[in-house]
Parts: C-alpha cells; structure tokens; sequence
C-alpha cells in the first residue's frame, strides 16, 4: 500500500528529502515506516504524526495515510 511520508526541519536535513511516496505493507507502524524510509531506527526523540495528528510510533498506517517526522521542539 502507498503512503507519503514527510520529514521536517533537521530531519530533512538529515534524510536529504522533504517528502516521499513509500510502498509497505499492511500492518506497517509509524516507526517501522521510519526504518524503511532510512534503514536506521526511529530516534527516541522524534515526534511522529500521522494525518496531521500526534501518535506514538506503534500505530498502524493505511493505504493513502501521511506519515510525517518531526525533531523534537524547544524552546526558550
């Protein structure tokens, strides 16, 4: 199933991409989506969304879905 995948600030940087399609399979959660978009694990401090809501990695993902990292926020 294809889904787009967007990365965000440092993480653009990081990956060298702002966005992508990705081809996976059913049952694939936010944080595997991460590892195969960049063969690494998902950093422990990465936020991740999916269709412009926060969720933790574990949630599954769906044909058609967005799936968007984002580095962790500061502040001063």
């Amino acid at each position: 199933m294809e889904i787009r995948v967007r990365y965000f600030a440092s993480l653009r940087e990081r990956v060298g991409r702002a966005e992508e399609a990705l081809d996976v399979p059913a049952g694939t959660t936010a944080g595997e989506v991460w590892r195969q978009a960049t063969g690494q694990p998902l950093p422990a401090n990465v936020l991740v969304a999916v269709n412009m809501e926060y969720t933790g990695p574990e949630r599954e993902v769906r044909a058609g879905d967005e799936v968007a990292f984002f580095p962790p926020v500061t502040g001063g």
